[in-house]
């Protein structure tokens, strides 16, 4: 009840100030449960990410100092969000996102764990949630505005979702499936961002 509250507050609060919002392939969007991977490149991308899959609810990765005090405790659980330990991750940051999807709901995780470059060497963990947790995962890029001051000058804001990877298709190892599909998720984002780019410049051309 919180979280959807909460997104419609946010959501009014966006449009007023934001720019338009696009929801590519949303098709491609499959039925829960499942693990949407998306590369991390704003703090932005976390909310509107969560906006394109509406009204599935995402239980986001957090970082533990998020939940220090009994107000954010309370305001990041009813968000939807779980602490993990991001400088020393225990079996919990594994176990605890495991266990929501065995319960049939939506993880998202973006694989880089900082807000850096989409070139990144992309870790294993989603990889490892999703194999462990048997399920597929969505993948997604976000293009747009990365602070604040640029998401008030309006800029348009895209996500674009790809196809599902399936990390349970083969007869191959633990370790190999998760080099394998890692270097999947890699080239998907790469595809989606260059898609993005391409239907950007044919814009301009007929500008």
């Amino acid at each position: 009840m919180f979280y959807r509250f909460a997104k419609t507050v946010v959501h009014f609060i966006l449009i007023i100030i934001g720019g338009r919002f696009q929801v590519q392939n949303k098709e491609k969007i499959i039925e829960a449960p499942y693990v949407v991977v998306s590369t991390h490149t704003s703090w932005i991308e976390i909310i509107y990410l969560a906006f394109a899959v509406y009204p599935t609810s995402v239980h986001y990765m957090a970082k533990q100092e998020l939940f220090k005090g009994k107000f954010l405790n309370w305001l990041m659980t009813h968000l939807n969000a779980f602490p993990v330990n991001r400088e020393n991750p225990g079996p919990s940051a594994i176990k605890a996102p495991i266990r929501l999807l065995k319960q049939g709901k939506v993880v998202g995780i973006f694989p880089s764990g900082t807000r850096k470059q989409t070139n990144l060497h992309l870790k294993r963990g989603a990889v490892t949630i999703a194999y462990k947790g048997k399920v597929p995962m969505l993948p997604a890029v976000y293009d747009g505005p990365k602070t604040f001051g640029e998401l008030i000058k309006r800029k348009p804001i895209i996500i674009r979702f790809g196809d599902a990877v399936q990390v349970h298709d083969s007869d191959l190892e633990q370790k190999e499936v998760l080099e394998q599909k890692s270097n999947e998720l890699m080239e998907t984002f790469e595809k989606l961002q260059a898609e993005i780019d391409a239907a950007k410049k044919r814009k301009e051309k007929i500008r």
